[in-house]
């Protein structure tokens, strides 16, 4: 198989990316970096069109301030936009978008939301979910989502312009809004968000199997 350097002892498959399909280093990356937290990304372009859109490659990167930075992949290339996705264009235009946490009961409203529209679709009114405004950002935020995060532009870094490469978008939260009575001394109850994570193909997992670990402390 291509890429394929061997078993180590018979128990290890070693994989080569420079000799792989990045299709396939694609597949074997999203199976492997799981759970994903997704990143529902609400922008606005230059004509006011919105846009709505799920990234699972996502996390948070500072406390203080608060950063938080998802990455848009690149699309095979086509003439229109050169396969970058509208949500990380309507970025560049304006500076500004919202992270909308996805829970479990309109998983499947994000999911039309990952359909590849055409620019001119406003994936609000395709999926049915509802805009409502935001307080300091141009982009509503997604009424069904019980945690929104506005987001101010940081930075964007290009990692590689190659189909299935992608950008890393950094961007300041301004304000944080979570539904009322799930605020519980800066913490949300996770059996009331019932957030949801990406594995790899279409599999999804809920949050709902937990366990706690504290963290050792250092002995003196």
């Amino acid at each position: 198989m291509e890429g394929i350097l061997g078993k180590l002892g018979g128990k290890e498959v070693i994989v080569d990316p420079a000799a792989t399909e990045p299709r396939n280093v694609y597949k074997l990356m999203v199976a492997a970096i799981v759970p994903r937290p997704i990143a529902f990304v609400s922008t606005i372009g230059a004509d006011g069109i919105l846009n709505l859109a799920p990234f699972s490659f996502f996390t948070a990167a500072s406390a203080d301030p608060p950063v938080i930075c998802f990455a848009p992949m690149i699309r095979a290339v086509s003439a229109r936009d050169g396969g970058r996705k509208d949500t990380l264009r309507n970025i560049q235009a304006t500076g500004e978008f919202v992270v909308n946490i996805v829970s479990e009961e309109f998983a499947g409203q994000m999911n039309i939301c990952s359909t590849e529209f055409p620019p001119e679709i406003d994936e609000f009114q395709a999926s049915g979910l509802t805009p409502v405004p935001s307080d300091l950002v141009r982009p509503p935020r997604v009424k069904e989502s019980h945690v929104n995060m506005e987001c101010r532009l940081l930075e964007i870094v290009d990692v590689s312009a190659k189909p299935l490469g992608g950008s890393l978008v950094l961007g300041q939260v301004l304000r944080f809004h979570v539904e009322d009575g799930w605020f519980d001394n800066y913490q949300i109850d996770p059996d009331r968000l019932r957030a949801i994570g990406r594995m790899g193909g279409a599999t999804y997992t809920r949050t709902t199997d937990r366990f706690e670990l504290v963290r050792p402390a250092v002995q003196s």
